[in-house]
């Protein structure tokens, strides 16, 4: 009961809402081993954690202790190891947690951003035929942005398997090393969240091919999640 009552605090908290204590009077300390990124598209996180915003609206029992990541997958394998108890992530990492686990391991308890997804190229490329033969980047196999990346490919004719061939080669790898290859001139473009969709833009001289909003209807698509562990619920 406990547990359940601080799952539903941190869902007060990420939501921007306060609440008195994590947990009733009589509850010993707690810890919430939290995870996020440090990206935008994580920024309830981000905000709750920095700004002290977490700490105020679980109360003095718990303790959150933080987990960063470069992307869904790593979170995803932390969850299920039992190494975290929630974690911000977006909709196809928590998708397969809850498909490799035949629904049992996790539960979305809140939705906690929508866009911040782009498609940043160099200058010389204007449409997605320019894409065959060049090399594109995003954080992880199988996360969010490399699943929107792929149907992006496939919608326009073209193939990227997960060897890094085919007609486009998708190179998934960390946000920052995206960045740096980006700029020594390693890789065409690359699709990414917030912030390193814009440093791609401002420090590295790259445009934006393909804002994600665009693709969905109303502009609107889920980014992140916050994800809670089954069995700390119970």
């Amino acid at each position: 009961m406990r547990q359940l009552l601080l799952a539903a605090t941190v869902l007060l908290a990420a939501c921007g809402t306060t609440a008195q204590s994590a947990a009733p009077n009589d509850a010993g300390p707690l810890t919430l081993r939290l995870g996020f990124f440090p990206n935008l598209t994580h920024a309830p996180a981000l905000a709750g954690v920095d700004n002290g915003l977490f700490a105020a609206a679980l109360g003095s029992n718990v303790t959150v202790e933080t987990h960063t990541f470069n992307a869904g997958g790593d979170a995803v394998t932390a969850l299920l190891s039992g190494s975290i108890d929630a974690s911000f992530v977006g909709p196809n990492p928590t998708t397969n947690a809850f498909v490799q686990s035949h629904g049992q391991a996790i539960r979305v308890i809140a939705g906690a951003t929508s866009g911040g997804a782009l498609l940043v190229v160099k200058p010389g490329i204007t449409q997605a035929s320019q894409l065959k033969g060049k090399r594109i980047a995003d954080p992880q196999l199988g996360g969010t942005q490399d699943v929107a990346l792929r149907w992006y490919l496939r919608s326009n004719g073209l193939r990227a398997d997960t060897a890094g061939g085919g007609d486009v080669s998708v190179l998934p790898q960390d946000n920052s090393q995206t960045l740096t290859a980006f700029k020594q001139g390693q890789l065409d473009g690359a699709w990414l969240p917030e912030p390193w969709a814009g440093r791609l833009v401002i420090e590295g001289g790259g445009k934006v091919l393909v804002d994600e909003r665009d693709l969905w209807p109303g502009g609107r698509f889920v980014t992140t999640n916050l994800v809670v562990r089954s069995d700390f619920l119970r």
